[in-house]
């Protein structure tokens, strides 16, 4: 058999991803033949790299694509490298239906800094977060497997968390106010507790912002019954001159304004 069939038989089976040592295994061959048979069909197209080592079989629908969309390999990629993940900010967001633009890459919150991935057309961002494993996610099915997803509130914190990566302070209101049917007042008290305080302080300011109060009462209460310092609710921007917000003890540092 050679790699050719050997890829064929792979998704006969529907099996789109296989390592070098699977391919040696299965050739009978040595890593340095197999390695340069898989080298000619990523020329043409048919195989894709994301990781070294780790290899997709490209159908002909994904071509142009140059990789299998992400969805479909990730949860594959994440067990071959051993890591615990979630998929999460704006793809987890796009995944809950608050898909107000499509992310242009896709997001994945690992425990360490990762670099990107680029397979094709298609870019995997690697978001560091230390408790990644703690943060209450949900399985959602694709076409080649089971993702882990943040939940719709560990999602909401996430966004604030990390404004960098959302778009900004006002996209993530954007956001929200997509995500906001989703979220439940409970779960949000039991979520800030994986999360720092000020992450807790700019989602309710943000809430209250685009009109979900109901949903920042207790979230409130904990605030109040917390803090006594103000942070700035843009972080690492100067606050100096910035008017407060004495309710949720935040510097208003930067103009929030959520598109309709």
């Amino acid at each position: 058999m050679d790699i050719s069939s050997y890829a064929d038989n792979l998704v006969a089976r529907g099996r789109y991803h296989f390592t070098t040592a699977d391919a040696v295994a299965a050739l009978d061959s040595s890593a340095i033949a197999v390695r340069a048979a898989i080298r000619r069909l990523r020329e043409k197209g048919r195989v894709a790299m994301p990781s070294r080592g780790f290899f997709l079989v490209v159908p002909p629908e994904y071509r142009s694509l140059g990789c299998l969309p992400a969805e479909q390999f990730v949860p594959q990629l994440m067990e071959h490298l051993g890591l615990a993940y979630y998929v999460g900010l704006l793809s987890a967001a796009s995944l809950h239906g608050a898909a107000h633009q499509a992310p242009m890459v896709f997001q994945i919150v690992v425990a360490a800094n990762r670099p990107e991935i680029r397979c094709g057309r298609v870019r995997v961002q690697f978001i560091a977060r230390r408790n990644v494993a703690d943060i209450p996610t949900e399985r959602r099915n694709t076409m080649r497997g089971v993702l882990r997803l943040s939940s719709p509130e560990a999602t909401a914190f996430d966004l604030v968390g990390y404004p960098q990566h959302s778009g900004g302070l006002s996209n993530v209101a954007t956001i929200l106010s997509e995500l906001v049917e989703k979220l439940d007042a409970r779960r949000l008290i039991a979520e800030s507790g994986h999360s720092p305080l000020p992450w807790a302080q700019r989602l309710g300011y943000l809430l209250e912002r685009i009109g979900a109060e109901e949903l920042t009462v207790p979230l409130l209460e904990q605030v109040i019954s917390r803090t006594k310092e103000y942070v700035p609710l843009r972080a690492r921007k100067t606050a100096r001159r910035a008017s407060r917000d004495s309710r949720w003890r935040l510097l208003l540092n930067e103009r929030v304004e959520a598109d309709q």
